[in-house]
């Protein structure tokens, strides 16, 4: 039974946008599969990790109505293998999807449609509101690297979304650094917050455009539902308690000096060079006039630097992981950044000059 014949890229592209979170090897096989529905003109891809689902379609003319379910990553390797401009068709016999293009013949082993898990977003009152795909994407980029990898505390290993009133934010922490956002939404919405897990928002920052295209959200109490372009993404949202940020983030701060981004972010980038593996720790020294970026390791070996500052306070000698500063200064779009600072036994905030709507908090380390 043929269920469609079309161009190789009008397949391959809904089924990339779906494939990026199908796991390779999964204990329910049924998971490295993608779902094709053919009804009518409408053709749907769905993936799912049961966590995250993601649904897309494309309109397609010709072919009968049917659904299967195949191995997404082998179907995707086999359409981006052939030429640009190919003619795919794609034919159910029995148990097998036959994938036939030019003279190349493929034949795939296939799951039921009907035993593939599919997730619904159940929630009694859920908050809706929309912002555009661009906005929400720098949203998630400005705080996403301070998300924690395979934390034991399960609630760090993610984001904070927070609608409030007419404000949006995003905060995210490791424990060690803490990145917080906000933008402002057309809509005026009681407080609700969720907790996006981190496989979610990489996810979604891949798949948004930098575009003013809509993007709806809905947020419910145990998922989260995000439609664009013919794009729906349902994710599961961690269960737990986020910690309070805004005790994290000092009240006030004693000093603050203007940086110029590149500079000092290419002066770190060499003082990591000889930063020790396993700490990457830089000393920033700052005295008048000037301040003083050195690195060592195990080896002993040693890199300084030195920048010129408009500085005349007192001495200040400070540790910092390097990388979580390069993380911040590579996700700051302005010319200048702005390191706010008390002493060297508490925490540091690195932003634009205006700080309201961007904050980077970073602890200070023993070096």
């Amino acid at each position: 039974m043929l269920l469609l014949k079309t161009s190789r890229e009008t397949l391959l592209a809904p089924l990339q946008t779906v494939s990026g979170i199908v796991e390779k090897r999964h204990t329910l096989p049924i998971l490295s599969n993608v779902l094709i529905e053919k009804k009518g003109a409408m053709l749907t891809l769905v993936a799912t990790d049961i966590e995250i689902q993601i649904t897309t379609g494309v309109s397609l003319e010709g072919g009968a109505e049917g659904s299967v379910t195949v191995a997404a990553r082998k179907l995707q390797d086999i359409l981006r293998s052939l030429p640009e401009a190919s003619t795919v068709s794609l034919d159910l016999d029995e148990k097998r999807l036959v994938v036939k293009a030019g003279k190349s013949r493929f034949s795939l082993q296939t799951l039921p449609a009907e035993d593939f898990p599919q997730m619904s977003l159940n929630a009694a009152e859920p908050v809706s509101f929309s912002v555009t795909q661009k906005s929400f994407k720098h949203l998630l980029g400005q705080t996403q690297y301070a998300m924690a990898a395979q934390d034991v505390r399960y609630y760090l290993n993610g984001m904070l979304l927070q609608v409030e009133g007419n404000a949006l934010r995003s905060v995210a922490t490791d424990g060690h650094r803490l990145a917080f956002a906000q933008m402002d939404i057309e809509q005026t919405l009681d407080k609700q917050e969720i907790i996006l897990p981190r496989k979610s928002v990489l996810e979604l920052a891949r798949l948004l455009a930098d575009s003013e295209d809509p993007l709806n959200i809905t947020l419910a109490h145990n998922q989260a539902r995000f439609s664009f372009g013919d794009v729906v993404f349902v994710t599961k949202l961690i269960d737990g308690k986020f910690p309070d940020y805004t005790r994290v983030i000092p009240p006030s701060f004693s000093n603050e000096l203007p940086l110029n981004r590149i500079g000092f972010s290419q002066a770190l980038q060499r003082a990591r060079i000889l930063s020790n593996e396993k700490f990457s720790g830089v000393r920033l020294i700052l005295e008048n006039g000037v301040l003083k970026i050195s690195a060592a390791n195990a080896e002993q070996e040693e890199a300084q630097e030195e920048i010129e500052v408009d500085y005349n306070g007192e001495r200040l000698d400070i540790g910092f992981n390097v990388n979580y500063l390069l993380d911040v200064l590579g996700h700051v779009t302005d010319e200048q950044v702005v390191w706010r600072f008390n002493d060297s036994n508490s925490s540091a905030l690195f932003g634009p000059a205006d700080s309201s709507t961007f904050k980077y908090v970073v602890m200070p380390m023993r070096i």
